[in-house]
């Protein structure tokens, strides 16, 4: 698993950590195997300081000092075919079984513990962000909205099993965990309970739903956002502890709906729901100075709708006529 702002997870290994390190143990063993068996050969080229004969457990004495370190110089190359084997191939071992093992070490005990560490400091520090559970087409044009809406990319929080999908977040900018999202520890991790809202688009609409139902009880009061593909599990979404729950195939009927009775219509919804159109759709609370005044007396914008006690009322309700404290306005704002 990994969380953090530019990534350092990296996908898991296919193969089992004593694999990994038999493999590395094998291809040192190898060129052990290999240089005793060339100092076995050229063992008239070298030279034993102590009694002048060079055996079988002095070869292997020799070798591994050889490969291990520079020497001590009680056998020493004599022949120039020993100097050269020496130089161009065991020096090359040498530096290779140094840098094996230490990137063996790094692989299995710094960089795991550097990963806690920084991962640590990330959670320390989140809070108030926006989790985005899943990041195909559609979390990817979620993300690229929030930033364009202005919400810095740091506060948001990505979470996929596909190391491209991420790797694409984390070029936005976004902090970044390859992981499962409908783990209840995954949800803890990114400190769940802290977020400002979450958006589920796992792709699966069985999928998301888990998510939702793991989110819920983790955080009683977070605001979900998740997305089905089918109209048939939009209740169940929404049972699960969706608060809001989005059916792209229905917007897109909707859309190409609209499109039949006016050439405009279509681009005019898509208008209000982009960052990017000349008008945009706003929500907020009512303001001190609004209270008593009607809907369509607010100045900053075009009020269609306001929410009052989670029930929605028209511009056109006999509610809308004095707004109160507590009201949610819902507006079209025109773009600067």
């Amino acid at each position: 698993m990994r969380i953090l702002p530019p990534a350092t997870l990296k996908r898991k290994s296919s193969l089992p950590i004593w694999a990994e390190i038999g493999w590395r143990v094998g291809v040192v063993v190898g060129l052990l195997g290999l240089a005793v068996g060339v100092h076995w050969i050229e063992r008239d080229g070298l030279k034993d300081t102590a009694d002048g004969v060079v055996s079988f457990l002095d070869i292997l004495y020799f070798t591994s000092i050889s490969v291990t370190t520079t020497g001590y110089g009680d056998i020493v190359p004599v022949s120039d075919s020993a100097r050269m084997f020496d130089a161009f191939v065991v020096t090359p071992i040498r530096v290779f079984v140094v840098l094996l093992f230490l990137g063996t070490a790094y692989n299995f005990v710094l960089k795991r513990t550097w990963e806690k560490w920084r991962m640590a400091a990330i959670q320390k520090n989140l809070s108030g962000h926006i989790v985005i559970a899943g990041y195909g087409s559609t979390g990817s044009e979620t993300v690229d909205e929030l930033i364009a809406r202005g919400t810095p990319p740091g506060e948001i929080v990505v979470i996929d099993a596909d190391e491209d999908r991420l790797a694409r977040a984390e070029a936005c900018g976004c902090i970044v965990l390859q992981a499962d999202a409908t783990r209840d520890q995954v949800l803890k991790d990114v400190r769940i309970e802290r977020a400002r809202s979450l958006v589920v688009t796992a792709g699966r609409d069985d999928t998301s739903i888990l998510i939702t139902l793991t989110a819920r009880h983790l955080a009683p009061e977070l605001p979900i956002s998740v997305t089905v593909r089918n109209e048939d599990n939009e209740f169940p979404a929404r049972a699960a502890g969706g608060t809001t729950v989005v059916n792209p195939v229905s917007f897109s009927g909707l859309l190409l709906a609209s499109s039949c009775k006016g050439p405009h219509l279509a681009e005019y919804l898509t208008d209000l729901a982009s960052y990017h159109g000349q008008v945009e759709l706003s929500e907020r609370p009512v303001a001190l100075d609004e209270i008593g005044k009607p809907l369509s007396a607010i100045e900053t914008g075009l009020g269609v709708r306001i929410y009052r006690d989670g029930k929605p009322h028209s511009h056109k309700d006999a509610e809308a006529a004095k707004l109160v404290a507590g009201d949610v306005i819902v507006e079209i704002v025109t773009q600067p």
